[in-house]
């Protein structure tokens, strides 16, 4: 199998690699290329590669023609902008006042204005040069993102994220069933779904990890959200619900930062790439570094100011989007079907949505694609939620195609997180500015 990492520059692709590398014989992965329209970063992450051990092929491709060519699957990991891009997002959004995490609130929907087009070109080659291949989209906002390529290249392309993963995990290991044996049901929109049920032998055992102080302080949702807030809503909401439902105290935690997390991981991503590239026989042992301070600082603010303490360092040491990865694409060769959570179209799993609505859902997945399961309807406030956000969304991917400017200041006004359409206006206005 060949498989094409578009943006294979990014800073977490060596996490790919290395769950390749740990993968089970069989059906595997021949060779990995790697395309960047930044060739000096993809030749830092193809050292990190080759150093990480003995496994498939590394190669850089010059040309995105050339990179696709012949591939089986391809992984969308871009970061249109940078790490920059992001950074200035979010200060635009700080300065009227709203949030600007990168997918959540304003700068969500202005890094969606930047990717979308990139990402629509990307699947419109995809279509013309390897119109076989199945398309694994990590590009953020990632479901948002995946549903203007599925506007192109229909089913092959779904979006994964390692976040409704985490949660099962640590809701699991808090009641103590192993995460492997347990199942679950899990629904919303990408950095906006909630886990309704964990069930193992059965028995629902979410109800009485929801009237367990101690089990919910156990682990890094609970303690983020708080029992009480939990009991009443009856679920486990995917992390980045924090900004949504705590956005007064987020908000205040990103203004006393002293910087933000895009313009953190900038600083530390740019010194990784000039120190990797002038000591290239260190490269691995830099990357590796590096990624633990990230891993470590993942989602500080939130945690900080919801009081959700350290990360587990469980999660510190990978399984995440790349292991999702990993399953789905086991699953698509065929040789093991998974059930994983995924970004996918609706097909009727949420009826208040039309079918190329994509949702993050719970997915069966064998050769012929995945296949939403079906699903409790959402109660009301989480409905709410999810058409309000998917209206922003769907009006972000039309400003990014057609340039209309009225339709990125209702995607702007539109978002729960931003409060007016003068913000929103002059949002636009100082983005169009720089």
């Amino acid at each position: 199998m060949r498989l094409t990492i578009i943006g294979g520059g990014g800073f977490r692709v060596p996490l790919v690699h290395r769950a390749l590398l740990g993968a089970p014989p069989g059906g595997g992965v021949a060779e990995v290329v790697l395309y960047d329209t930044d060739p000096a970063r993809a030749a830092v992450i193809a050292a990190v590669l080759r150093q990480q051990g003995d496994g498939p092929a590394v190669t850089v491709a010059g040309e995105l023609d050339e990179a696709l060519r012949g591939t089986d699957v391809v992984f969308s990991a871009m970061r249109v902008g940078g790490t920059a891009g992001r950074a200035r997002d979010e200060r635009l959004a700080l300065a009227e006042g709203v949030l600007g995490q990168e997918t959540v609130g304003a700068g969500g929907v202005l890094y969606g204005l930047r990717t979308v087009p990139v990402a629509v070109r990307l699947a419109e080659r995809i279509r013309e040069v390897a119109p076989e291949a199945w398309v694994i989209n990590f590009t953020n906002p990632a479901g948002m993102v995946t549903e203007a390529m599925s506007g192109v290249l229909g089913p092959r392309v779904i979006g994964i994220c390692d976040s409704p993963v985490g949660l099962v995990r640590r809701a699991a290991r808090a009641v103590g069933v192993d995460p492997a044996r347990a199942e679950f049901d899990y629904l919303g929109l990408n950095h906006l779904g909630w886990l309704r049920s964990l069930t193992y032998r059965g028995r629902d055992l979410l109800p009485g990890l929801l009237a367990d102080d101690t089990a919910l302080a156990s682990f890094e949702e609970g303690r983020l959200f708080g029992a009480r807030w939990l009991r009443a809503l009856g679920s486990l909401p995917n992390e980045y619900l924090h900004y949504y439902y705590f956005r007064r105290e987020a908000l205040e935690q990103a203004w006393e930062a002293t910087e933000t997390r895009g313009e953190f991981l900038d600083r530390q991503q740019s010194a990784f790439f000039a120190r990797a590239a002038a000591e290239p026989e260190r490269a691995a042992a830099l990357w590796d570094v590096t990624r633990m301070e990230r891993e470590r600082t993942y989602l500080a603010e939130a945690r900080e100011a919801g009081g959700g303490g350290e990360r587990d360092p469980r999660d510190l040491e990978g399984g995440g989007y790349e292991q999702v990865a990993l399953d789905l694409m086991h699953a698509l060769s065929g040789e093991r079907p998974a059930r994983l959570i995924l970004n996918v179209p609706n097909a009727g799993t949420v009826t208040a949505l039309d079918d190329a609505a994509v949702v993050e859902t719970v997915c069966e997945v064998d050769a012929a694609g995945p296949r939403p399961l079906p699903a409790v309807p959402p109660g009301d406030g989480e409905l709410g939620l999810m058409l309000q956000v998917k209206a922003v969304e769907r009006a972000t991917i039309r400003a990014a195609l057609t340039g209309s400017y009225d339709a990125a200041l209702r995607a702007l006004t539109l978002h729960p997180l931003v409060d007016s359409p003068a913000v929103a206006n002059r949002l636009l206005l100082r983005r169009l500015g720089d």
